[in-house]
């Protein structure tokens, strides 16, 4: 088990490092101080062989002109809040709007784009690295000063475990979420993975993807994931429900009501052999089957981010819960 860093690069004048974790299963896991961002997951396959199961670039300059939060941490307030209208108690407050008539995964300038102080864990069990940040009164629309701390860190039994915390001192929202886009093949897309979502119901949403207020069964629908199942076949099943966009882009209310000790998802890639199981504290999960990936951006090596190239599980609250 071991904990490295290095420079990663120079932003606003200042230097930018990159910290990777590894333990003798021969698991990489690396993060930079940019944005709380996880640029790669090394893994290794049934036979042996590495391959880096999430997306991510080559360069730290790439990571700032990102625009699609790749690998990032995302606040203050993960997902979507209508009209960026937030009302606590007898105040109201006007987030700013990065999307039409929405804020987005925090706003213009959300933690995906800070420069977060970090602290290496050399800890013998699970070496890993704090991410601290400060958010002024007013940062985006938010009221209250707001001290977050993210925690990644890395076991022996490959479990990589990720904890927020935030203290403010005005009444606020927080919803911290992780951005990572999973590939367990290395390549290709994520359509012929198999999937399971222990969630019996999920948010439905309008034309602008904001929920509807409604809470609507996955029985019987393609958002039915509590078995294991093709991705590829889900998107396949027609159903009114279903928005444009030829994939998922979905909060499910998971069943596992904040049991850590629950599994919320699960992902297979039988050729590989790869399985993640994912677990949280949190009430609800987006699965995005990456609809809207079309090449524009070029990951490692210049390969683009096309359609269905990864797909996102997101802890989080639920989108525009505020509301």
């Amino acid at each position: 088990m071991a904990i490295v860093s290095e420079e990663f690069g120079r932003f606003k004048d200042r230097t930018i490092h990159l910290y990777t974790m590894s333990n003798t299963a021969g698991v990489k896991v690396s993060v930079t101080n940019y944005g709380g961002i996880m640029t790669s997951v090394k893994v290794p396959d049934r036979d042996g062989q590495i391959a880096d199961v999430v997306l991510g670039y080559d360069t730290l300059q790439e990571y700032t002109e990102d625009a699609i939060y790749i690998g990032s941490v995302v606040g203050r307030y993960a997902n979507r809040i209508k009209g960026g209208m937030l009302k606590l108690g007898q105040s109201t407050y006007q987030l700013s709007c990065n999307r039409p008539g929405i804020h987005l995964h925090g706003g213009n300038q959300g933690f995906n784009k800070k420069i977060w102080e970090p602290q290496v864990i050399r800890n013998e069990g699970a070496p890993g690295l704090r991410l601290f940040l400060d958010s002024p009164d007013g940062d985006e629309g938010y009221p209250g000063n707001l001290r977050t701390r993210v925690s990644y860190a890395l076991t022996e039994d490959s479990s990589l475990i990720i904890e927020y915390e935030a203290e403010t001192d005005k009444p606020t929202v927080v919803n911290l979420t992780q951005h990572s886009y999973f590939n367990l093949a290395g390549q290709g897309d994520i359509t012929n993975h198999l999937i399971q979502i222990n969630g019996s119901e999920y948010t439905p949403v309008g034309p602008d993807l904001i929920p509807t207020g409604e809470l609507a069964e996955v029985q019987g629908s393609p958002f039915d994931f509590r078995r294991l199942r093709r991705i590829s076949e889900a998107m396949a099943e027609e159903d009114k429900r279903k928005k444009a966009g030829d994939g998922f882009d979905h909060n499910y209310v998971l069943d596992t009501r904040g049991d850590i000790k629950k599994i919320a998802a699960y992902l297979y890639h039988e050729k590989s052999g790869r399985i993640m199981a994912v677990y949280t504290t949190k009430p609800g999960m987006q699965f995005y089957s990456g609809n809207y990936l079309d090449g524009r951006w070029k990951g490692r090596g210049g390969v683009g981010f096309f359609k269905h190239a990864a797909l996102c599980l997101e802890t989080q609250y639920y989108p525009d819960s505020p509301n």
